[in-house]
């Protein structure tokens, strides 16, 4: 008997803590249909065209705002873009009430980035459309743990019994959360390492603390390297001495196994998490790899959540 595909059941992307393992598999499954198509990909469908997605970015991005707008456009889904610095916002307007109120001009899917960690979970039974969590915060950024998926998945043909190594600014990364929580959901083994004050007091289930950097890379298939998120912290720690104890280069590389994998979410800053021989690296570095499945996971999730919509 075949095997029936995996459902996708929640309204909304807000988080990966609300996925289930076949929620995962059916948008890493449908990336990677969009992702073989490549960019000769034309709109197969006439019911996308009627779509409308708004883009509302109150936080600055490159890589997840123009990959929303890539994937909307090779869909046939009109993308609408939301402006900051031009908007009532200037004038006073609480995020709350400007999406309430782009909400109530009826777009058919909205993609928010803000800074109020939870609050898409908070408004997601009052808005009319499926929203789509950015990033949020320190909270969490589900489609940028999606591609990352996608890219080991790939690479690597499963998540499951794969060491997984995230270093870095743990303690403010959303991408972090967002990773931890999919990884393991997916069966890989993951480890987080980073200096004292940027790891948490806790982890979630299934994440191990690495208590050196030899540790956490020994035998890894797949490291990814955070930058530290600066404009979240008080105030601005030194970064001499930072690379030494905590930068990949290419003999700590040399830890983790022959064929390891080296991801980073972007923007990277060379010299201080990552080598750039480490980041160029075609050998090991996948780190465009991870831009260009950025499009074909969000062109995966604006299919599956504007399919009641094209109904």
């Amino acid at each position: 008997m075949a095997k029936s595909k995996p459902k996708f059941s929640p309204r909304h992307l807000i988080g990966i803590e609300h996925l289930s393992q076949d929620d995962i598999c059916a948008i890493l499954d449908q990336a990677d249909k969009y992702a073989a198509m490549g960019h000769q990909l034309k709109a197969q469908n006439p019911a996308f065209n009627r779509l409308i997605a708004a883009n509302i970015f109150m936080e600055p991005s490159t890589r997840t705002r123009m990959s929303f707008e890539i994937a909307a456009e090779r869909l046939g889904i009109k993308p609408l873009n939301f402006e900051a610095a031009t908007s009532s916002l200037k004038k006073g307007e609480s995020t709350l009430d400007t999406i309430l109120t782009i909400d109530a001009m009826k777009p058919d899917v909205m993609i928010i980035r803000q800074s109020q960690r939870g609050l898409l979970d908070e408004i997601s039974d009052a808005v009319s459309c499926p929203l789509v969590n950015a990033g949020d915060g320190t909270g969490e950024h589900p489609t940028q743990a999606l591609l990352d998926a996608l890219t080991i998945r790939q690479k690597k043909g499963t998540l499951k019994g794969k060491k997984v190594v995230i270093i870095g600014d743990i303690i403010h990364s959303r991408v972090a959360r967002s990773n931890f929580l999919l990884l393991t959901k997916m069966g890989a083994d993951v480890f987080a390492f980073g200096s004292l004050e940027l790891m948490p007091d806790t982890l979630p289930d299934g994440v191990k603390r690495a208590t050196s950097m030899a540790q956490a890379l020994d035998q890894a298939d797949a490291v990814m390297m955070l930058r530290m998120q600066l404009e979240r912290m008080e105030s601005r720690p030194t970064l001499d001495g930072y690379f030494a104890s905590f930068g990949l280069s290419r003999e700590k590389l040399a830890r983790a196994k022959p064929d390891v994998l080296v991801l980073h979410p972007g923007p990277i800053n060379r010299g201080v998490e990552i080598s750039p021989e480490v980041a160029d690296d075609p050998d090991h570095s996948v780190i465009l790899d991870q831009v260009t499945n950025g499009v074909a996971v969000r062109m995966a999730v604006l299919d599956i959540l504007t399919r009641p919509a094209r109904k």
